[in-house]
């Protein structure tokens, strides 16, 4: 991963090294077990790319491909719902 940014809506943007970018929505992550540490604003804020993945200050990681995957669907769900707004036709000769 290249870089993350965490957003006001406890997201994380993300970019990966191979160009790809996206977005990890941590808010239905952060009332379970480890993941409770970060659920104060200030500390979620100071996440960083730590090797291959994302860490906090807390010592807390997630899975790279986790990360990958889950920025992954949003991205599909994002364009698929761009797709389905356009009205038919648009676009064509």
């Amino acid at each position: 991963m290249k870089s993350v940014v965490a957003g006001e809506d406890y997201s994380l943007f993300v970019v990966f090294d191979n160009g790809e970018s996206g977005t990890l929505d941590m808010k239905g992550f952060l009332d379970f077990g480890v993941f409770q540490r970060p659920k104060d604003y200030d500390a979620f804020r100071r996440v960083r790319v730590a090797f291959d993945t994302i860490e906090w200050d807390s010592g807390i990681d997630l899975d790279p491909e986790f990360v990958y995957a889950k920025c992954k669907s949003t991205q599909s769900a994002q364009v698929n719902a761009s797709k389905s707004e356009t009205p038919q036709g648009l676009g064509q000769s």
